[in-house]
């Protein structure tokens, strides 16, 4: 997969620069197509499970700050393992630009129901050298503003808005995710998104990094 020169330059000048970017129709409307399918019918299925806050031991559900529901991508399917495969190449950019070390992609299916939400938020803190830069693809075609849903972009302070994101399908939201504040306002229509994000090792003797 090539990444289109002209906005990879964009990208890697804004996240410099402010920290996120907006990248319209970075991925191919049939490939988005396709992962929308999916999350679909993993929903008809009853396959998706409700999202909570936090990690690991500490995560809890909390219906007042976040509404979605959620499944883990493990590259299975055609359409997974070649948006891992774009993934790839975006982190080898990134890497080679900017020398952030990232190391490992995780990613997961968000679907979100009329009404839901997901309130101002970072997507990991200071220090913890967990998920370094976070990403949001967009799988819904024919979105229009009307429809709600849209990602609000906080500059560093928390306070000022910088963009309000419609989440079109072949989109991709990039931003650092240790400094970039965000929340999902509500959505009329159902909403489907990947949520992901680069790693770096913080692996130590005693502790794997990401976790496997």
């Amino acid at each position: 997969m090539t990444l289109n020169p002209d906005a990879l330059e964009h990208l890697l000048d804004n996240l410099v620069e402010k920290g996120w970017y907006e990248w319209p129709q970075a991925i191919s409307s049939s490939l988005c197509l396709a992962l929308l399918n999916e999350v679909m019918l993993a929903e008809e299925n009853g396959k998706l499970k409700k999202a909570g806050i936090g990690r690991g031991d500490e995560q809890q559900l909390n219906r007042d700050i976040r509404r979605d529901q959620i499944r883990w991508l493990n590259g299975e399917s055609a359409a997974q393992a070649e948006f891992f495969c774009i993934m790839a190449a975006l982190q080898q950019e990134i890497n080679r630009a900017l020398f952030m070390g990232l190391f490992e992609y995780e990613a997961h299916y968000a679907l979100y129901q009329p009404g839901d939400f997901y309130k101002k938020h970072l997507d990991s803190f200071q220090g913890q050298a967990n998920r370094m830069v976070s990403t949001v693809l967009y799988l819904n075609p024919d979105w229009q503003a009307e429809n709600g849903g849209e990602l609000v972009i906080y500059a560093k302070d928390g306070q000022t808005i910088e963009a309000t994101i419609i989440p079109s399908i072949g989109k991709l939201a990039i931003f650092l995710s240790e400094e970039i504040p965000h929340e999902v306002l509500p959505t009329q229509l159902p909403r489907a998104s990947i949520a992901g994000w680069f790693r770096c090792n913080s692996s130590t003797a005693n502790l794997v990094n990401p976790a496997r």
